[in-house]
């Protein structure tokens, strides 16, 4: 009887909870000394998107040890663990959504929990979707290695290490939080530092990160000072860096080929799983179009074509050159734009604009489909699953109802449009951005179309800017629009009315603007098309959008909330490298010192973090006739807001 009662207490679907026993070690400190932190109260929770439940709790031995046994080892959230060690000073670690059987809790993995959950961490708590915090946890791994406190081997090795700052910047960070746990001054200035301008005072060192993470050029100078009290973990960063961002760089498409490797990739767009789907402009090394995309799972790792996931890279379907365009449409199905590169050569044919692969990552177009879309941009899908797509190569914007690849209704622009990105408004408008040719040359310009039963209507059509790029549409429906030729933004009203241009914030050549969950815009910038080429490194903007609560105060929509120098990410003295250990330029050349390039598109996952795409190398000059492909991409931790809704998600 006791035994029917139990199955029947459980969900349908679901399995009796496993218990489990989780050890493992409080300490302070790292590459150069740890001690044990004794007497430590220690518990364990379990996320969820509920407030976060007690599971356990034990105090530390003199050895810093502890046990803790847990009523189940899986969630659909994630585990974490707390140590309180005085007033203000918590150290925790993330431990996913599987229970491990030891975990380590020191500084690293306090610098990982609060940046990976930067969006979650509230009020010292952390709380989400149960599926957003699984995001957040897979980059909690590419930060630390919970098990033993050490950096990752993401962190440490190519195309991070010393390519990248963040390596020693989270060194820096442990370094600030070690001087914490020794002396409260220090612990009461950190939280000082980082208490929110429209917030309360944070009540623990991780929620302190955490704020970091979300607003990491705030106070930065004084911050890196709290930074050299403490010697923990080596090697710091040398110097103040210009924003306390932990970016983690992937460069891995899933083959060395050099034909599959990363070559200026340009755009993405995430499916239901939160497996990043990459458009690949050309061959690294070389300009002819590639006929490979790459598909990524959650944390930056190729997909490896287990449990339905494609196998990365993926070839076939007519993929050449694919450039801006990508969605994926209510099946699943996922659309790539192919552009061409490097000479008429290389440019698809007529009817083979459109390449398409199912969820798994199957081929579905043959040599290439589209009907008259030529050379395609930026394409999206909208809430009645349309596919939009704009055309560049004919001037045109097509609609195929439902996503049917064989039914497309077309409107043709005038002369030189060379309609660039779509974006969908809040009352399903579709916006376009007509570049003028992507350095201009023809007259730029913002139309607004509406598809119903089936035709096809442009009702407004705003002549502004030079060689407008990407655009975004806020949950105000506010078109935001970038001008590469003027480093500006424009924001029009949803009658097509402009009111505003708007710079700063590090804006220089700006190529895509994205919204987050917030309304603000991120600026993703491609920086100078000269032959001075004084643009060191590419950069992240931040602007304030339509939201007032989600700006600065003093500051208004459209003005900058980055500094001056944006969100770059430099390197910390190590030459950058492909995935396959060649130098950047190749075997014999000049070294680069420029992790991150020029950038055309920045996609917000559902955890926060922000993907910023690296599609074309730091030299103009020499990349302007050859080698111009970017090598892969960074994920900036933790730094902004989740996109609300699904359709963002869809490009």
């Amino acid at each position: 009887m006791l035994a029917l009662v139990a199955a029947v207490a459980l969900p349908h679907g679901a399995t009796a909870a496993t218990p489990a026993t989780l050890t493992g070690v409080v300490q302070s400190g790292g590459t150069s000394s740890t001690r044990p932190l004794a007497g430590v109260r220690v518990t364990l929770y379990e996320a969820t998107a509920a407030a976060p439940k007690v599971l356990g709790q034990a105090t530390t031995s003199a050895a810093g040890a502890f046990a803790i046994a847990a009523p189940t080892d899986t969630t659909p959230g994630v585990f974490y663990v707390s140590a309180a060690i005085d007033r203000g000073v918590e150290l925790v670690a993330v431990l996913g959504r599987s229970l491990p059987s030891t975990a380590t809790v020191n500084e690293l993995t306090t610098i990982a929990a609060g940046y990976s959950m930067a969006q979650f961490y509230e009020n010292g708590a952390i709380s989400g979707d149960p599926f957003a915090l699984g995001l957040a946890a897979g980059m909690n791994e590419n930060v630390v290695e919970t098990a033993t406190g050490d950096s990752s081997p993401v962190l440490l090795a190519s195309p991070n290490a010393d390519e990248t700052n963040s390596l020693r910047l989270t060194r820096s960070v442990a370094n600030l939080v070690a001087a914490s746990v020794t002396d409260r001054g220090v612990a009461a200035s950190l939280l000082a530092l980082t208490k929110p301008v429209r917030g309360s005072l944070p009540g623990s060192t991780p929620q302190a990160l955490a704020n970091l993470a979300r607003d990491p050029a705030k106070h930065a100078d004084q911050i890196y000072r709290l930074t050299t009290r403490s010697r923990a973990y080596e090697p710091p960063l040398q110097r103040t860096p210009d924003a306390w961002t932990v970016v983690v760089k992937v460069n891995d498409s899933g083959s060395d080929d050099q034909d599959a490797l990363f070559g200026g990739p340009g755009n993405l767009v995430f499916d239901d799983r939160g497996y990043a789907w990459v458009t690949n402009n050309v061959v690294q090394g070389d300009t002819p179009s590639s006929s490979y995309v790459v598909v990524l799972q959650p944390n930056g790792k190729p997909s490896d074509g287990t449990n339905g996931t494609p196998l990365s890279p993926l070839a076939g379907s007519g993929i050449l050159g694919t450039g801006f365009g990508v969605t994926i449409e209510r099946t699943g199905t996922v659309w790539y734009g192919n552009f061409g590169w490097g000479g008429k050569e290389y440019y698809p044919d007529p009817g083979e604009s459109i390449s398409r692969f199912s969820p798994a990552g199957a081929p579905l177009s043959g040599n290439g489909e589209g009907g008259e879309v030529e050379r395609a941009q930026g394409m999206v899908t909208d809430d009645d699953g349309n596919v939009w797509v704009a055309s560049y190569g004919n001037d045109s914007v097509f609609v195929f109802p439902g996503g049917d690849v064989t039914q497309g209704v077309s409107l043709e622009q005038y002369f030189g449009s060379q309609p660039f990105d779509v974006a969908i408004a809040p009352d399903g408008a579709a916006w376009v951005s007509n570049s003028g040719g992507l350095l201009g040359g023809h007259q730029s310009s913002v139309a607004r179309f509406t598809f119903e039963a089936g035709i096809l209507r442009r009702d407004v059509l705003r002549t502004l800017g030079s060689a407008l790029k990407g655009l975004a549409v806020d949950s105000q429906g506010k078109v935001w629009v970038t001008s590469l030729g003027e480093d500006a933004v424009y924001g029009l009203r949803p009658d097509g009315t402009v009111f505003g241009r708007f710079a700063g914030g590090g804006i220089l050549g700006p190529w895509d603007v994205t919204i987050d969950g917030a309304d603000n815009l991120w600026i993703s910038n491609f920086g100078q098309i000269t032959a001075t080429n004084i643009f060191p490194h590419g950069r992240l903007s931040k602007l304030c959008g339509s939201e007032p609560s989600a700006c600065p105060p003093g500051k208004k929509a459209g003005d900058p909330i980055s500094p001056e120098t944006g969100y770059p990410t430099p390197s910390a003295g190590s030459q950058v490298l492909l995935h396959n250990g060649d130098p950047l330029y190749g075997p014999g050349a000049p070294p680069s010192f420029a992790p991150m390039t020029r950038q055309t598109s920045s996609v917000i996952d559902q955890a926060g973090n922000i993907w910023t795409i690296n599609n074309y190398k730091p030299d103009f000059t020499v990349d302007a006739v050859a080698n111009p492909g970017g090598d892969g991409i960074l994920i900036h931790v933790g730094l902004a807001p989740p996109p609300a809704s699904a359709s963002a998600r869809r490009r």
